[in-house]
């Protein structure tokens, strides 16, 4: 499928008219069958071959590539790509040393069950045809062990008829419910053959995944019976889709049964923050008031809640019937501990959470609608520090009434700042909390809400952003427009926290929590570093009565196009 690409530095001539001719150029074809419409990557000699596949047998285009510089950001920008689409696009990692680079960003993909296909390559696994050094070095006997407990699949085809399965396969089990990482191994010698004869490619058609899993009748029916006899029924509204008719449907529910719900800032927009059933504000953990609400349920309906066994042990005796609506399950093995601690349940049902609002919706008599729209924050004024109350205000002050996307919030981020209307209006954080993914992934987030209207904001702290800074590099070479506001408390302030409570709890100095975690001294120019990757930034604020004027100006700076950085000096919690 082709899209329109408003920037497309990198335009190959002369080829038109290229034939399929070599190993890579059947990989690259599957990949534009298969509706992958970017692959992000870093060069490498180990798949030279596929690359010039993408570039002189495809023209760079369906998929086209975006250039990073580093491997952790190609992954991390195909996944913050499918936060926004729930659909894949392709990353490229260069040999096993790209790999190593690429696997905390795998694992956060993995953690987020979202889709991703990932490429990597070899050195020729025959010996003889190896080059002095450097092929030795970049062959594995078995790549894919590095990364295997923590993606759905991985392969190592060893021609291209056999390439043709392995890419049908993977992008199968990658968009199968739940969804996640895939990995396939494209060897030197296999990309560079040439092709005699050239194989037929199938109908990609004839090999695309099942529609998503739907729920029994009876499931539905007993579920639904529960439901309605509940007093308190209370509906936890985790991992669910970003199509906005699911949304809708996700609401027609809660007021058919007239029941309250929960959301949660680790997991994307579910339910309309400002909606009289949502009761409590979308915070990052939970509250009080959330677990007042458990406590007060007598049934409670999970739909796919992120550690729903651990929110269930916070709380503590909870008596209310339980229906869990999940297929996590499925994506659990030995080695990974994601699936966090196994709750109770009386009934549990394997279907997607949207199939089965859908199925229960259709059964229920329509109930009391609502319009809830939310009113902007009021500015903040006067003088004097920022601290990240005031800044979440004039955040959400300075965005108005435009469609906006949150594709990142700090831990601490003031939850009653949030208006969350519709399922693009917030995507959740990245899956493993993986320090330093934030600049690729909402990087790859802002690539997909081009010519979507919305204003793509991520908010993060200084030290997510200076790990991985480089990822704007590609914002700014494919003019990918975003509003990156840098949470800046010259700290890894939530680390700070945590030797806080070492302290408390051993009696120590709460004074010297700030040791070993503080980024002064030198005190980096975020501004200038921003600009040294090419995209705009304005100057550090420091003044409460300078952060609204800075904010409007990187709106203003977006609107035009531009990816835009904002550095926010806020309180650097120091002292007790």
């Amino acid at each position: 499928m082709a899209i329109d690409r408003p920037n497309e530095p990198e335009r190959p001539v002369g080829t038109e008219d290229a034939e399929m001719a070599w190993g890579s150029d059947v990989v690259a074809e599957l990949v534009r069958r298969l509706d992958l419409p970017y692959i992000a990557m870093v060069p490498g000699a180990s798949y030279r071959g596929f690359q010039d596949s993408l570039v002189n047998y495809l023209g760079n285009r369906d998929p086209q590539m975006l250039v990073c510089l580093h491997e952790e950001h190609c992954v991390a920008i195909a996944h913050g790509y499918a936060k926004v689409t729930d659909k894949p696009m392709a990353a490229a990692v260069h040999s096993n040393v790209g790999l190593m680079h690429a696997t905390m960003a795998i694992f956060d993909a993995w953690c987020d069950r979202a889709p991703v296909m990932v490429f990597g390559a070899t050195g020729p696994v025959d010996a003889a045809l190896r080059r002095p050094w450097i092929d030795w070095i970049h062959t594995s006997r078995d790549q894919g062990a590095l990364v295997r407990d923590y993606v759905k699949w991985d392969d190592q085809p060893a021609s291209p008829e056999a390439a043709i399965e392995s890419v049908l396969r993977a992008n199968r089990i990658m968009r199968r419910q739940p969804k996640g990482p895939v990995y396939v191994v494209l060897d030197v010698a296999m990309q560079e053959s040439n092709l005699d004869p050239v194989p037929a490619i199938p109908d990609v058609a004839r090999y695309d995944v099942e529609p998503d899993p739907v729920p029994t009748p009876g499931s539905v029916v007993e579920a639904v019976e529960m439901m309605k006899s509940a007093k308190s029924l209370l509906i936890f509204a985790g991992r669910v889709s970003r199509n906005q008719d699911d949304w809708d449907r996700r609401i027609a529910f809660a007021e058919a049964l007239g029941a309250q719900v929960i959301t949660n800032q680790r997991t994307a927009a579910a339910f309309p923050t400002h909606h009289p059933l949502h009761p409590n504000h979308l915070n990052y953990r939970t509250t009080a008031d959330d677990e007042a609400l458990i406590r007060g349920a007598d049934v409670i309906l999970n739909l796919d809640w992120l550690d729903f066994g651990g929110t269930l042990q916070t709380v503590g005796d909870v008596q209310a019937k339980i229906i869990s609506v999940s297929m996590d399950d499925l994506n659990s093995n030995g080695w990974s501990f994601d699936y966090h601690k196994l709750p109770p349940v009386d009934l549990p049902i394997l279907a997607t959470p949207d199939s089965f609002v859908a199925a229960a919706l259709a059964t229920l008599d329509p109930g009391e609608r609502c319009d809830c729209a939310a009113t902007p924050s009021t500015a903040p004024s006067g003088s004097g520090p920022i601290d990240l109350v005031s800044l979440g205000t004039a955040v959400d002050a300075a965005i108005g009434d435009r469609p906006t996307t949150y594709v990142r919030l700090p831990i601490g981020w003031p939850a009653p700042t949030l208006r969350i209307g519709g399922p693009l209006d917030y995507i959740g954080n990245d899956g493993g909390a993986g320090v330093g993914s934030g600049p690729g992934m909402v990087v790859g987030s802002a690539l997909a809400l081009q010519g979507s209207g919305r204003l793509p904001v991520a908010i993060m702290g200084d030290g997510d952003f200076l790990m991985g800074a480089s990822a704007l590099w590609t914002a700014a070479h494919y003019g990918i427009p975003l509003l990156l506001i840098v949470n800046n408390n010259r700290s890894f302030g939530n680390d700070v926290g945590h030797q806080r409570t070492m302290a408390e709890r051993r009696g120590r100095p709460v004074e010297n929590k700030w040791i070993g975690q503080s980024l002064e001294n030198p005190r980096v120019d975020i501004p200038a570093q921003a600009r040294s990757y090419g995209v705009s930034a304005g100057e550090t604020v420091r003044d409460l009565k300078d952060l609204m004027p800075a904010l409007e100006a990187g709106i203003k700076a977006v609107d035009v196009g531009e990816c835009y950085v904002l550095d926010v000096e806020t309180a650097d919690d120091k002292v007790a």
